[in-house]
């Protein structure tokens, strides 16, 4: 399998993961040009994607998917609420509605020889969804847009290859930036955002031995910045006494809002 982040953050969001036979998009909140552009920077095009996949309907995730599915005529998997979210956003322009495929959490379904699994995430839209993509006994997941995790989203991310989880704010920055209090309020309410050091609990108790990579994602622009994000879940890491991983025991980056991360095969 390969995982490869072309973009991860506020302002935009597009992930790909494929096998030899079959790719998908995890969500495409970004541009065509550079969901284009990062694609070609692999060796793909847009005639290798075989599914576009939507956690849900926030413009920094489908901004892209109108002139996706005029361009290439790409089938979209994504909760039926979702999908009504989605063809009500009048800046996608005219869709074709026969490319979305109504999907529910926690019922696998098939995309080529990828089995995918939707699980829920606490969030404020429709009905918003993570991803676990598995082929070949190899899995990945992408896991961001949550105000909060449990011991259901621990349970499907265990015994990944390879995560991206959302690190979007710091407290302090956040409490002393400059959104509006409402804002603010939603950001660290369980329907907002994980801050870094939730995603430092949250990473220890995933991480394992066969972990290729992990993914800190979705940073705000406003609110984090990606040296702090870093320092503080491998803070997180080496407070808790349960977790016996440490810094470089096991890849952690961040991934990028401006440009695509180095191609992860596994």
């Amino acid at each position: 399998m390969d995982f490869y982040s072309i973009a991860s953050g506020s302002s935009g969001n597009c992930i790909y993961i494929g096998s030899d036979s079959a790719s998908v998009l995890i969500d495409a909140g970004i541009s065509c040009k550079r969901i284009t552009e990062g694609l070609g920077r692999i060796g793909r095009s847009l005639e290798d994607i075989t599914a576009i996949l939507v956690t849900h309907e926030h413009s920094d995730h489908i901004a892209a998917l109108g002139v996706l599915s005029r361009r290439a005529s790409i089938p979209v998997y994504a909760t039926s609420s979702t999908i009504r979210q989605i063809l009500r956003y009048a800046p996608l322009g005219a869709v074709d509605e026969s490319l979305f495929h109504p999907i529910d959490a926690d019922l696998p379904f098939s995309v080529g020889d990828l089995q995918i699994e939707a699980f829920r995430t606490s969030h404020d839209a429709a009905d918003p969804v993570a991803y676990r993509v598995e082929c070949g006994g190899r899995s990945a997941a992408v896991a961001t847009d949550m105000g909060c995790y449990s011991r259901y989203t621990l349970s499907h991310l265990k015994d990944l290859d390879v995560v991206l989880v959302e690190a979007n704010h710091d407290e302090n920055m956040l409490q002393a930036g400059p959104y509006p209090y409402p804002v603010k309020r939603r950001i660290l309410s369980e329907k907002g955002h994980l801050s870094n050091v939730s995603c430092g609990m949250l990473l220890a108790q995933i991480l394992n031995d066969h972990m290729k990579m992990a993914y800190l994602g979705h940073l705000s622009k406003t609110n984090n910045y990606e040296d702090l994000a870093y320092a503080t879940v491998m803070s997180e890491l080496a407070l808790d006494a349960q977790c016996p991983y440490r810094e470089g025991d096991i890849p952690i980056e961040v991934a990028s809002r401006l440009h695509p991360m180095d191609l992860v095969h596994f």
